[in-house]
């Protein structure tokens, strides 16, 4: 199980000191919040010391221990897999390296716009998912079709808060639409998506191609944040 990162030591007179951020001549104030936020982070720091790539992590982690699909043997495509913590988790869960004695080993291939810095266990390419033919491209790279599509993506930011939220949906049904290409029967797809009201469609397009369709907001996720994560589980092909 993942385990949440637990405040400051116990100790007589230890406790958590928070980084205060001075705002720079030149930097806006919202830039300096954000990078306090960063350094005050538990999950950032968690990170920093396990040498993940990311808080992302945890979300993909607590997501997998409440439905249980990244498991050994599975073959995982990882949309817009950059920086790379999601493929981190996902190489171990599935035994990507033959680590674990007895135990299938999986496959993962993750692409992004950009090139990612490699990870062992995982098979990275540069690809646009929204090209013809990348469906195709993908189950060639995997010699065959996926059990698992996951998606951390999100649009760019607007600053508009509608306009992003149906931004990150329609990026979100073109995962689904790739997913419905590439996923083997009884596959599963992850997603993230924001709260804002237009994701009924999605649901309803989901429902129709999975047995389960269900949301959840991981503790990984920052409080403040509308993210969320739809889960569909048992493609019916």
């Amino acid at each position: 199980m993942t385990k949440k990162p637990t405040k400051g030591s116990s100790g007589r007179g230890q406790r958590d000191l928070k980084v205060k951020v001075k705002t720079a001549r030149g930097r806006r104030l919202s830039s300096t919040r954000w990078l306090e936020r960063q350094l005050n982070d538990p999950y950032v720091k968690r990170a920093r010391a396990e040498g993940m790539r990311g808080r992302a992590a945890y979300k993909i982690s607590e997501i997998d221990d409440k439905y249980r699909f990244l498991v050994p043997g599975a073959r995982v495509v990882d949309l817009g897999c950059a920086p790379g913590g999601w493929c981190q988790v996902a190489v171990k869960r599935v035994n990507a390296l033959g680590e674990r004695s007895g135990k299938a080993q999986g496959t993962i291939l993750g692409i992004d716009l950009q090139e990612v810095e490699p990870i062992a266990g995982a098979e990275l390419h540069v690809l646009d998912f929204l090209a013809d033919e990348a469906d195709a491209q993908v189950k060639t790279w995997m010699d065959g079709k996926a059990d698992v599509v996951m998606s951390d993506m999100a649009a760019a930011s607007s600053g508009h808060k509608q306009t992003d939220h149906l931004r990150i949906i329609a990026l979100c049904e073109a995962a689904a639409y790739f997913a419905f290409d590439v996923l083997d029967e009884g596959g599963t797809f992850v997603a993230k998506v924001l709260a804002g009201g237009a994701e009924g469609e999605l649901q309803k397009l989901l429902k129709q191609k999975f047995n389960k369709v269900a949301n959840f907001k991981p503790g990984a996720s920052r409080a403040d944040s509308s993210e969320k994560f739809v889960v569909a589980t048992g493609f019916r092909g």
